[in-house]
């Protein structure tokens, strides 16, 4: 894939995964009319430079990857407003940058087939606007499709779980490989804690313990108690957020879709959760077929 496309491979297994899932759960409550619907997509910028919108800190922590891994990076909002059989009641784009707020306004005023005020397009912060989405559907017969694709850690915990008890399904993207993990260094002593205590929603020493083993060592001055990191931390990083999300939707993905650079190295997991249990088996088997192309 050359450098002009919308960023790497991941990029559009995470879309067509997306998509088709956007696809059964419009056809599935099409047979439910009394429920409005609503897509949410908390990071909606059509496609931007990521040292644009993120800035020298997340280009840190990709120090090394390949560049067209990183250059280009596309949203879904194009892609779902593309969609002309089944559609949502209501879409609602959030992004903090205003040439991408520029950009799905012309989207959405060169959208025919759905009527433009029932396209609402927010320059805002995502977890300001999850908070609004959570009251709304604690009041309303309204049910959400819920899409956080941001490229980072910018989604606090606080935001997430004030879903709690609502209709909602949410695919998350997880930056596990290239933010989450690089944040937890070997040697136990991250500068990250409060960055990993809002992504997480845990205390730094719940955190820690979850990723950082006692090992005793003998010395000539006797033995000595160090810690080391455990094996396999990206999964454990998984395993961490599912155990949460389960918290606050009934069922989660126990195989997320895992995204992988060009050294086939992974670096984002996409999750699903919902409290709908035929809403998992559908993204299950999206995740499970995609997977294994």
């Amino acid at each position: 894939m050359s450098n002009n496309s919308w960023g790497g491979q991941w990029t559009e297994i995470k879309l067509d995964a997306f998509i088709k899932y956007v696809r059964a759960y419009l056809t599935i409550m099409k047979k439910y009319p009394y429920w409005q619907t609503i897509y949410f997509d908390g990071f909606a910028g059509v496609g931007q430079r990521v040292r644009d919108r993120q800035g020298q800190q997340i280009l840190d922590l990709w120090e090394g990857e390949i560049p067209e891994d990183i250059d280009v990076y596309k949203g879904a909002s194009k892609r779902v407003l593309e969609e002309k059989d089944l559609s949502f009641d209501y879409y609602y784009f959030i992004d903090k940058d205003k040439e991408n707020i520029s950009s799905l306004e012309q989207i959405a005023n060169n959208t025919n087939h759905i009527s433009r005020n029932r396209i609402i397009i927010r320059e805002d912060d995502c977890n300001a606007q999850l908070t609004k989405l959570a009251s709304a559907l604690s009041k309303k017969k309204l049910a959400a499709l819920i899409f956080l694709d941001p490229f980072g850690m910018q989604i606090i915990w606080d935001s997430i779980q004030q879903l709690k008890k609502t209709r909602s399904d949410i695919w998350i993207l997880i930056p596990s490989g290239v933010s989450i993990n690089r944040l937890l260094p070997k040697n136990g002593k991250t500068k990250s804690k409060k960055v990993l205590e809002g992504f997480f929603g845990l205390s730094y020493d719940e955190i820690h313990n979850h990723f950082y083993a006692k090992r005793e060592d003998l010395t000539l001055f006797g033995q000595i108690t160090n810690e080391e990191k455990i094996e396999n931390p990206i999964d454990k990083i998984i395993s961490l957020y599912q155990i949460q999300l389960k918290k606050i939707w009934t069922y989660c993905s126990h195989e997320p879709l895992i995204l992988y650079n060009s050294k086939k190295a992974p670096i984002f997991h996409l999750i699903f959760a919902s409290n709908n249990e035929k809403a998992l088996k559908i993204a299950n088997q999206i995740i499970s077929k995609r997977q294994r192309k």
